[in-house]
């Protein structure tokens, strides 16, 4: 069999949460390495922008809105693209929100909301995008967990208890979906600014210990998500399910400082 490397032509890749953040990087990645591309977020103006980029790359693109905690929405969407464009070769769920608060005083809403949006979301589109991907024998998945699955992020433990629990549902899934040609697996990023973390993680105490903990004495830039998407979507990782690939600088290997 002919080596086909990193290249993504003529792969449908669908992206939840692919409209901000390592979201929307991953998104113009996978175009750049080929793929025709359809980013899903809540918003339709996002949707639309995401969406006019991808094109701009020469790759095929859909304007389409949804919220991965509703089962209806995931269904019109995986509908449209496989009526569109034929099937669904990649999804990438990178749709996830994060809540930073003492955990005695964690409400029950916001519990749920993150635990919502972050696992169920994700269960739900691996859940029913891997049945399309049953019946053409093939697909890639890519979920986006966090050093957070790993290790204790302060005052985010809401957030670190569903990542934990998506890397658990990527290495069920990759053990169990081979038998149907789909490999699942999930990047780790560490610390990338994103509109969603901007505030948080920009507090000047919390910055220094982010620092303090990165070998690299930096927070990753967007474009560093793009490289283990397109590598875990390729041919090239036809042998790799049910792994987890740190993208943090070094942050989860860090010991003791220099």
């Amino acid at each position: 069999m002919a080596y086909k490397g990193l290249s993504l032509e003529g792969k449908r890749a669908l992206v939840f949460g692919g409209t901000s953040g390592l979201g929307k990087s991953i998104a113009l990645g996978l175009a750049e390495a080929g793929a025709d591309v359809v980013p899903v977020s809540r918003r339709a103006e996002e949707v639309a922008k995401a969406s006019s980029d991808i094109r701009a790359l020469g790759r095929r693109s859909l304007e389409l809105t949804a919220d991965v905690t509703r089962r209806e929405d995931i269904q019109k969407v995986i509908d449209r693209m496989v009526a569109d464009m034929g099937r669904i070769d990649i999804l990438v769920n990178s749709a996830g929100t994060t809540k930073k608060v003492p955990s005695l005083e964690l409400s029950d809403e916001d519990w749920n909301r993150v635990m919502d949006i972050n696992l169920k979301g994700t269960w739900y589109t691996c859940q029913m995008v891997g049945r399309q991907m049953k019946e053409q024998m093939y697909g890639r998945i890519i979920n986006i967990a966090s050093i957070g699955g790993f290790q204790s992020l302060y005052e985010a433990t809401v957030y670190s208890a569903s990542k934990g629990a998506v890397v658990m549902l990527t290495r069920n899934l990759g053990g169990e979906w081979t038998k149907y040609n789909i490999t699942v697996n999930a990047i780790a990023p560490g610390v990338f600014e994103t509109p969603l973390n901007r505030a948080l993680i920009n507090a000047p105490d919390r910055k220094a210990s982010i620092l303090a903990h990165t070998p690299m004495k930096r927070f990753g830039n967007l474009a560093e998500i793009r490289g283990a998407a397109i590598f875990l979507a390729s041919d090239a990782a036809s042998f790799v399910t049910a792994e987890v690939i740190s993208v943090d600088g070094g942050f989860m290997a860090q010991g003791i400082g220099g």
